[in-house]
């Protein structure tokens, strides 16, 4: 009875000292999103898993799908795949040459990872979005993953405090009322959230899985669409557990400059 006493106040007291819990995010960042003429040919993906606000970094084996989507052809890239550390964890890398004018829509789906505390795997299908030469025709046209947002706004050439919009979309169809997580790539680590809940926030899809979101500054933002699959999956132990699917879309928000005025 006791033990069981001693157990109870040390989960509310690790409650009290944590706070709320932060957001897992699958991270797909390139170095750039928006190629010009007099860019660098060569955009530089990392992909990595993630805590993204505290940087605080977890392992990220390679994933099971790892592909772009480029003139309506999914490539494979999986193989070209080369091991780094993203916050000093395992992570992934490729530097992939732009050839031609177009929309690129990089994705992956990692393998599963198995999350004791919260008694769930989680699977995250993260993509991100390249435009290069001009030419940005199909930036919202769906992948076709199992889960995914399909933006409703194009995913660049966005001003920090422009609203975002996408539609959260399950086996095709859309999620009325889905959750969505934001949280914002504290790269610099400058960003200070006021409270522990402000780290990530929640906004939810109308009844039509459409959602919208207007960031307060620029960067790289996450924006994770939450849902339970139809399916289970084992532990180590072989137990039947949950499947947390996330529809994951990285963004990224430009500052608003002006030009002096004598």
């Amino acid at each position: 009875m006791q033990t069981s006493v001693v157990l109870r106040w040390m989960a509310v007291l690790v409650f009290i000292v944590t706070g709320p819990a932060w957001g897992h995010f699958g991270m797909l960042i390139p170095s750039d999103n928006m190629v010009m003429q007099d860019d660098r040919r060569v955009v530089d993906l990392q992909l990595s898993f993630s805590h993204p606000m505290e940087m605080i970094g977890m392992a990220l084996p390679k994933p099971n799908v790892f592909k772009v989507v480029a003139a309506g052809k999914h490539l494979d890239l999986r193989n070209e795949l080369t091991p780094m550390k993203v916050m000093n964890t395992s992570a992934w890398h490729l530097p992939y040459r732009i050839k031609r004018p177009g929309v690129y829509v990089f994705y992956m789906e990692p393998q599963p990872y198995w999350e004791p505390a919260e008694d769930v795997f989680i699977i995250h299908y993260t993509k991100t979005v390249v435009t290069a030469f001009g030419d940005d025709d199909g930036w919202d046209a769906p992948v076709g993953l199992k889960t995914e947002i399909v933006p409703l706004a194009k995913p660049f050439g966005l001003y920090a405090g422009n609203v975002f919009q996408g539609i959260v979309k399950l086996n095709g169809q859309p999620v009325p009322y889905a959750a969505v997580e934001v949280e914002y790539y504290n790269r610099a680590q400058t960003a200070q959230a006021p409270t522990d809940y402000m780290v990530a926030q929640t906004i939810k899809a109308d009844g039509n899985g459409v959602f919208t979101y207007a960031t307060p500054s620029a960067g790289w933002w996450g924006f994770a669409a939450l849902n339970e699959a139809d399916f289970k999956l084992k532990t180590p132990a072989g137990e039947a557990k949950a499947v947390e699917l996330g529809a994951v879309i990285w963004v990224h928000f430009e500052d608003w400059k002006q030009k002096a005025v004598d």
